[in-house]
């Protein structure tokens, strides 16, 4: 064979490749954010601002969530949002995934128990990658501009087998009514948690069909798509204040 058609072959090779790199880059590849993890919340605990490298105090006493603790930028700071599956025109499946630093609350501990947490958070700053998709859930699915707080209040006192020691994880249940969409119903989040230092991390998630609280699909030109169900997702930060 000649070196020409060598040549030729090797620019065929080459398209074919190009070709591929692109339709995984922009069609199946998913760059969405990570799901949360209690790994990764402790992690980012920043040493100066958190005092990690203080002996921690006492756990009885209320513990609220700290706004100084880590960037939204990066993920690192306390935020909540929502997963959820679509299929886009021209784009194809993708996690959508928005969230916001947002979120105000606390919990009590007493002894071995948790009998009291709230926690409130602003939709109307859900922030996703997509800003037509910010802007579709204002008027539509969970309708940020007409229902912009949830909320979570247990309702259940959370027993701990043991206090937890420094740097290990546990996990729990807390079960509470859910405002969402201006809809409350009771659910049960499994967390997993760690204390580093005087700062406590909190990672959740929760299934969230929409039908039970009244969140239509949105719809758009754009959305070929959409499940009927999400993930709420959280990541907390909490310091001692009392």
């Amino acid at each position: 064979m000649s070196r020409k058609w060598w040549y030729v072959i090797g620019a065929l090779v080459l398209v074919v490749a190009v070709a591929g790199f692109g339709i995984w880059y922009f069609v199946f590849r998913d760059d969405s954010p990570p799901a949360v993890s209690i790994d990764r919340a402790s992690e980012s605990i920043d040493k100066k601002e958190s005092g990690k490298s203080e002996p921690a105090r006492g756990l009885d006493g209320t513990w609220k969530i700290d706004t100084s603790i880590g960037s939204f930028a990066d993920f690192t700071s306390s935020f909540a949002g929502y997963r959820v599956q679509e299929e886009l025109a021209s784009i194809g499946a993708k996690t959508a995934v928005g969230r916001t630093p947002n979120v105000d609350g606390s919990f009590t501990i007493d002894r071995k128990e948790i009998p009291k947490a709230e926690f409130t958070v602003d939709m109307s700053t859900l922030k996703s990658d997509e800003d037509r998709r910010d802007g579709a859930i204002r008027s539509q699915a969970i309708e940020t501009a007409r229902f912009p707080t949830s909320t979570f209040t247990l309702t259940k006192p959370i027993t701990l087998d043991q206090l937890p020691t420094e740097g290990q994880k546990i996990s729990v249940d807390a079960t509470g009514d859910l405002t969402l969409h201006g809809v409350t119903k009771k659910v049960t989040i499994p967390l997993q948690a760690q204390r580093t230092g005087n700062v406590i991390a909190v990672t959740g998630q929760v299934d969230i069909p929409f039908a039970d609280f009244d969140i239509a699909k949105p719809t758009s030109f754009a959305v070929l798509s959409i499940e009927d169900h999400g993930i709420l997702e959280v990541q907390l930060f909490l310091t001692k204040t009392a």
